[in-house]
This record gives structure tokens, C-alpha cells and sequence, in this order.
């Protein structure tokens, strides 16, 4: 079977409620983006990671891997229309399939900038 690396920084990440979606998949382990990220909050409901080229971050995650079977028919159906499938570099210098922020959505009600606090666990902690 052909796995790939999904890094899940928001809901799908362990404890999360879409975690359930990852139950067939391997957990590897943290694994942090390299710094070309920044970080939103969309409703506090999930977040969502867009590349920029410069005021960047490193943003905490997990890395997994996954089948293509549980990527399109367990996690993807289960993804917010504010983000797409996409691929992303680590700190560590690979790269890793992840789900990023649409740019259309970036300036939907809701959507809030939360880069500072480096994950979603920790912009959690301060609601």
C-alpha cells in the first residue's frame, strides 16, 4: 500500500474531533512548518495555514502517515470549503501533504490571525 506524510495542525490532530478520520493512519509524531507560514483561527472552529514570503512562522503539528484511501475517503470529505489540500515544507526540510487556508478565504468574517501563538492547542488555551 502507498502512504504519504499529512501534517494536520488543527482538529485532526490527536484529541481532536476530526482525529477519528486518521484512526487507520500512523501517528509519526510533532513535527513543526518551516517558518514561511502564518496562522487563522476561522470562527475558532479549525485553522488553517497560508504560506506567505515573508513574516512567517513555524507552526506546531503532527506529522502522519496515511494511505491515499484514508486521505480521500476519510479526511478530505471531512475538511472545511475555507481549505484545500496542498503541500508544505517542514522545519525539518521535507515536505509533508497538509490542508491550507484558501486565499479567497482569508478575508471571510471570523478569520483571525493567530500566528503569534505558534498551534492551535495554544490559541485554544487563551479562549
Amino acid at each position: 500500500m502507498t502512504t504519504l506524510k499529512m501534517f494536520v495542525n488543527g482538529q485532526a490532530m490527536s484529541g481532536g474531533t476530526l482525529n477519528h478520520a486518521l484512526s487507520e493512519a500512523r501517528l509519526l509524531g510533532p513535527a513543526r512548518t518551516a517558518p514561511a507560514y502564518r496562522f487563522f483561527s476561522v470562527r475558532d472552529e479549525f485553522p488553517g495555514l497560508h504560506p506567505v514570503t515573508e513574516g512567517g512562522a513555524s507552526i506546531n503539528g503532527e506529522v502522519y502517515e496515511v494511505s491515499y484511501e484514508v486521505l480521500r475517503e476519510r479526511l478530505l470529505p471531512e475538511e472545511p470549503e475555507e481549505l484545500e489540500l496542498g503541500v508544505i515544507a517542514l522545519a525539518d526540510g521535507s515536505g509533508s501533504f497538509s490542508m491550507r487556508m484558501r486565499a479567497s478565504a482569508l478575508t471571510a468574517p471570523g478569520v483571525v490571525d493567530i500566528t503569534a501563538h505558534g498551534g492551535w492547542h495554544a490559541y485554544l488555551a487563551t479562549l
